[in-house]
């Protein structure tokens, strides 16, 4: 209920009070009451964190009775089945919920003057291996109430992410990392890269060539917002990771062994594999290992597994130089991966 006489706790998000009716010109909402509240001093969309004087974002029931009982003095909602069990405070009804949260976490941004990028999943995965600080960074939640709660209350100005639609929600053009950028391959295998960048060669890395590309656009973004990095980090990822095993499925030495169990979390990366294997080894067999009914590209029957040991049969029963196993579980890599360290 609205109690004008008492103060809020936590600290506030927004800076200063923000008055109902810039909320409904942000949110182009409805006022579907009249309430006594004319503003509010934070935001959130949990109802744990709503103190008294909130705004809360929710088109769950039992959500807003508990902010409700927490001192909120606004709610947010797009559903016009909810019930509205206190006429003091204001209620606001939008179109969309989430929609209308990130149109104030726009306000919010460029009163914070932050930047956003929108980067893939594999450029995101090497930035993160590279950075020796992460503090001058976030990197936003793929869902959107964490994500809301983060820019919210965060004092970084420099934000990135890989979930496009919920970027574009934030920032409708957001930017992507540079594509023109310094640095090239000197050498390669499918599994070793020797490339120069900033003047620097660094040789044979646990690098894919075809990920080189991804790897260059993070330095040159690193390099233009002052970020902190080390290239002597780099190691296989979780999108491409090369385990050389004998015929037991004990992994093993690269010299020792010419079969490798290649596991990936993607298609893309095992047909520019493939096409790498066919450029420069045709005498490599190769198989290609999926879930049930999963297409891949060039392969009219990859062969179906849907357990652990399932994998380890056709592992031992067929014939192969590299075997390229998409969307395995974890377990299957932990298992046979166990003395990855060795090489």
């Amino acid at each position: 209920m609205y109690d004008p006489s008492r103060k809020a706790k936590n600290s506030r998000n927004t800076d200063q009070l923000m008055k109902i009716e810039d909320i409904l010109n942000l949110t182009e909402g409805t006022l579907t009451n009249t309430p006594k509240v004319q503003a509010i001093e934070a935001a959130t969309v949990y109802p744990s964190k709503v103190d008294h004087g909130d705004l809360f974002f929710s088109s769950n029931q039992e959500e807003i009775d508990k902010a409700l009982q927490n001192g909120a003095y606004a709610i947010v909602y797009d559903d016009e089945n909810i019930v509205k069990k206190d006429d003091e405070i204001a209620w606001i009804k939008v179109s969309d919920i989430q929609l209308a949260a990130f149109k104030l976490i726009r306000y919010i941004i460029i009163k914070k003057e932050a930047s956003f990028y929108l980067l893939s999943e594999h450029e995101m995965t090497f930035l993160k291996m590279i950075l020796t600080h992460k503090t001058n960074i976030a990197f936003i939640a793929d869902d959107w109430r964490k994500a809301f709660e983060q820019i919210l209350n965060s004092n970084d100005a420099l934000f990135v992410g890989t979930d496009k639609s919920l970027l574009e929600l934030i920032k409708p053009d957001v930017p992507k990392l540079n594509r023109e950028v310094d640095g090239y391959a000197v050498s390669d295998t499918l599994f070793r890269t020797t490339f120069k960048v900033d003047g620097f060669v660094y040789q044979e890395k646990e690098l894919i060539p075809f990920h080189l590309e991804y790897l260059l656009r993070v330095v040159d973004f690193c390099n233009k917002e002052d970020l902190p990095y080390d290239l002597d980090r780099i190691k296989y990822t979780k999108h491409f990771m090369p385990v050389f095993i004998d015929l037991k499925l004990k992994s093993t030495r690269p010299s020792n062994s010419d079969r490798v169990a290649i596991f990936t979390d993607n298609l893309l990366d095992i047909t520019k594999a493939r096409e790498y294997v066919m450029r420069s080894n045709m005498w490599v067999k190769s198989i290609v290992l999926t879930p049930p009914k999963t297409k891949v590209p060039g392969i009219d029957h990859p062969h179906w597994f849907e357990s652990e040991e399932q994998v380890r049969e056709i592992l031992k029963s067929i014939h192969f130089n590299y075997a390229f196993i998409y969307n395995a579980d974890r377990s299957i890599l932990n298992t046979i991966q166990e003395e990855y360290s060795l090489f």
